[in-house]
């Protein structure tokens, strides 16, 4: 039950997403969307809303909102996460994505696999940063940090 069953990103005022970039994200929603784990553990004496959960991740203030719900519409929990962890993961990522879809283009197979697997280990880095990051707040598996930091660089990125 403890899972997000739908996520929207309040995208508003930023730049309309490169094609890839769209792609991107509309991966890693429905990939999110079809498996993940996210679970609000116990904290003080406060009783925690179970799951499912709807999601909004915006960047408010220089600094990124989960704002989390049930599906019922209950307010289940809201977090800010400062944004200083992730700038420089964020930033490699966003330059090694774009050498990699530079590298589609013009480059041959072997080429394209070692950017791949350098974008792939700087991906991992930014998702256990995020899980870092979220210990506490929410407890989320290795593939569900994955989607939600390719999502958090959309939004940290403006599209």
């Amino acid at each position: 039950m403890s899972h997000i069953v739908d996520i929207v990103l309040d995208d508003a005022g930023l730049p309309a997403p490169t094609p890839e970039i769209e792609q991107e994200r509309k991966v890693a929603m429905f990939d999110l969307l079809e498996e993940n784990t996210f679970v609000l553990p116990k904290r003080d004496d406060r009783v925690v809303p179970e799951g499912p959960y709807n999601v909004n991740l915006s960047i408010r203030d220089k600094r990124l909102v989960f704002d989390v719900q049930t599906t019922a519409g209950d307010k289940a929990a809201e977090f800010h996460l400062s944004l200083s962890p992730f700038r420089q993961v964020v930033k490699d990522y966003y330059q090694i994505c774009e050498s990699y879809f530079d590298a589609v283009k013009t480059m041959p197979p072997s080429q394209i696999e070692t950017i791949d697997m350098a974008r792939r280990g700087i991906h991992n880095e930014g998702s256990r940063v995020l899980q870092e990051r979220l210990e506490g707040k929410a407890e989320i598996d290795a593939d569900t940090a994955r989607r939600l930091f390719t999502l958090i660089c959309v939004l940290h990125f403006g599209g």
